[in-house]
Formats: structure tokens, C-alpha cells, sequence
């Protein structure tokens, strides 16, 4: 079933109201463009039925018309000639296509007012076809831009991320290197208090340094995630 189920529907109808609530505007527009399309093919169908009716009617009227005067002129012959009973029988039948071209003219006339009405309503629907299908163009130029912007995005995200990653690396490895340099001190060294001592004031002084390079560390993550 299509967006629209009558005509009034689609000459009635917001468009953008329409757009508004649907999950999936490109898909809803195609759709009232698919549905007004068969609506006009219908609305044209009926207008030339409707002109083809009209020159039916004019066809039988002028015929009538053509009666009426045949008619008229037998009735005067007959009276000229002293058949007043061919003359009452002629007028009869004069009168008889009066009243059936009466009938075929207000049968003419509905028609034309319904041919004007179902004018009106073409160019009505077209109206509304025409703004489908530029709200369809938009949304299409949207739908690319916004992939294109959503791509770009990606590309930088990854990028920043890398970068994250690249940066941690980097610090991580001074980390290690530090705690290279520590171990290497201690190597072959004899295990004396002394010495034990002095092995606690250089683990303070690299663990003093370790924290700081993990809150640098920790602080540029935060700032990378923040700028995401």
C-alpha cells in the first residue's frame, strides 16, 4: 500500500509533515512520487474519457439540432399543403428532440464542469509531483554529503587514534628503558646495607619518575579522547 490512498490525500497532503515522521525519508519520497505517478496516469485517463464524452455529446446534439429543423420545416410544409395532422405529428416530433437535446446539454454540461475539475486537479498533483521529486533530489544530495562527511570523519578518527597509539608506544619503551637502566646497576654489584639503601633511594627516585611519565601519558589519552 503507498503513502496515499486517495486523491485528496496527495493534493492535501504536507509533505514535509510527512518527512518529518518517517524512519526512512528517501524511501517515502520515492514511494509519493510512485503513488502521485499512477495518480496522474489515472486523473489523464479520466479527462480523456471525459473529452471523448464531451465531443460524443456535441456530435448527438448537433444531430438533434438538425432534427429540430428538419422537423419545423416538414411541419410548415405540411400546413402550407392543408395537412394540419402532418403538421401537429411533425411538431410532436419537434418537440421530442427539444426535450432530448435539453437532456444531451445538461449531460454536456456536467461533463465540462467535471473536465475543468479533473484540469484543475492535474495541475494540482503535478504541483505536488514536481515538490516530491526536488525534496527527493535534496535528500539524495544529503545522503551524499552526509557519507561523505561521515567517511572523512572515520579517516581522521582512525588517524587520531593511531597517533594514540603511536605516542603510548613511545612511552612505554622510556618506561622500559628506565627500568633497563635500574636493573643494569644492580648488575654484579655486591648485596651490602649500603648498597640496599642506595638501591631504595634510586628505585624512589625512578619510581618518582615512572609515575610522572604515567600521568603524562594518561593525561595526553584523556586529551586525544576529549578531541574525538
Amino acid at each position: 500500500m503507498g503513502i496515499f490512498t486517495r486523491f485528496s490525500d496527495i493534493v492535501n497532503s504536507n509533505i514535509n509533515a510527512i518527512l518529518d515522521k518517517a524512519e526512512d525519508p528517501e524511501k517515502i519520497v520515492r514511494l509519493m512520487i510512485q503513488e502521485m505517478e499512477d495518480t496522474l496516469v489515472e486523473v489523464r485517463s479520466a479527462a480523456a474519457r471525459s473529452i471523448a464524452d464531451k465531443k460524443d455529446l456535441n456530435r448527438r446534439i448537433g444531430a438533434l439540432d438538425r432534427d429540430l429543423n428538419d422537423w419545423d420545416a416538414k411541419a410548415e410544409l405540411a400546413l402550407r399543403k392543408g395537412r394540419e395532422d402532418l403538421a401537429k405529428a411533425a411538431l410532436v416530433e419537434k418537440s421530442r428532440a427539444a426535450t432530448a437535446v435539453d437532456a444531451l446539454k445538461q449531460d454536456y454540461l456536467s461533463v465540462d464542469e467535471g473536465l475543468t475539475k479533473l484540469n484543475d486537479d492535474i495541475a494540482r498533483l503535478e504541483s505536488k509531483l514536481e515538490d516530491a521529486k526536488t525534496r527527493q533530489k535534496a535528500l539524495l544530495a544529503r545522503h551524499k554529503t552526509a557519507n561523505s562527511r561521515l567517511a572523512a570523519r572515520k579517516k581522521i578518527h582512525d588517524y587520531k587514534i593511531d597517533d594514540a597509539m603511536v605516542r603510548f608506544e613511545q612511552y612505554t619503551r622510556r618506561i622500559d628503558d628506565v627500568e633497563g637502566r635500574v636493573e643494569a646497576y644492580d648488575l654484579g654489584l655486591p648485596k651490602d646495607l649500603n648498597h640496599e639503601f642506595a638501591s631504595l633511594e634510586a628505585e624512589e627516585s625512578i619510581k618518582a619518575e615512572l609515575d610522572a611519565l604515567k600521568q603524562r601519558v594518561a593525561a595526553e589519552k584523556a586529551t586525544s579522547a576529549e578531541a574525538e
